[in-house]
């Protein structure tokens, strides 16, 4: 049984420590085989540089905001951008980047990109547009209804039931928006990408923009869940976490027996 599930946070530059707060406040109610009621800690880990990432081995990593150019300098200096790519590439294990970390996740940056590009670690077949919504000055708070969260009447990551599922406290900071989802594929083909679900927009300016997606075990936000009370961003992706450790630990025990 998993008692723990243990979430990388990326340390390089920007707003890790505050995630990093938020999960220490996080618990996931379970139940123990025989239906009692128990609870899944969730254990967040620094991560700056590969070595750490091999021996961490979390089950989940979150990209930070910040600033995405500086990001991705670092790690490639380091040369720990590869291993990142190598991490999201694998795909069963859940990736979050947080504004600096949707453009790093993007496969794409269009309008708003650095002079001379910038690298990128890829995997979220989307196309992101820098400073969608102007510069520090033109930040902004919004009331968001974001698809997949619990309803939860506190913020603290716990459904609770019957709660009214209140607007999720939007942060946006010199916020990057997704400019371009790929369409479904119009027929099944298994080698085409999984299709990309968008889970929240914003209204500004008498335009809706994207501004969170999921594609399979990646999953993006423009804004900063991280500074807010609010845990229910981050239940959710723990409650991924947990979902895709569990997967792992059944298919190594079967491999295990030969199965």
């Amino acid at each position: 049984m998993v008692d723990h599930i243990t979430i990388g946070v990326l340390a390089l530059q920007g707003a890790f420590s505050e995630h990093v707060e938020a999960f220490k406040r996080l618990t996931l109610p379970s139940e123990t085989p025989d239906g009692s009621a128990t609870s899944i800690r969730v254990v967040p880990v620094e991560i700056r540089s590969a070595a750490q990432l091999a021996a961490a081995d979390p089950d989940a990593l979150v990209l930070p905001g910040g600033e995405s150019t500086a990001i991705a300098l670092v790690a490639e200096r380091s040369g720990f951008l590869d291993a990142l790519r190598r991490f999201v590439a694998a795909g069963d294990r859940p990736v979050w980047g947080t504004c600096a970390g949707m453009i790093l996740l993007a496969n794409s940056v269009s309008a708003g990109a650095k002079q001379g590009g910038q690298a990128v670690i890829g995997g979220l077949d989307v196309s992101v547009r820098r400073n969608a919504f102007g510069r520090q000055l033109d930040s902004f708070l919004a009331p968001l209804d974001i698809v997949g969260l619990d309803h939860d009447d506190n913020g603290d990551g716990i459904a609770d039931s019957g709660a009214p599922s209140a607007p999720f406290p939007g942060v946006f900071i010199r916020a990057p928006a997704i400019d371009l989802v790929p369409p479904p594929p119009a027929t099944e083909d298994a080698l085409a990408p999984a299709p990309v679900a968008v889970l929240a927009r914003v209204e500004r300016g008498g335009a809706s923009y994207v501004v969170a997606v999921r594609q399979q075990h990646i999953f993006a936000s423009a804004f900063h869940p991280e500074l807010t009370s609010d845990l229910r961003f981050h239940a959710m992706f723990a409650r991924a976490a947990l979902l895709a450790a569990v997967a792992r630990r059944k298919a190594a025990a079967a491999n295990d027996l030969g199965v």
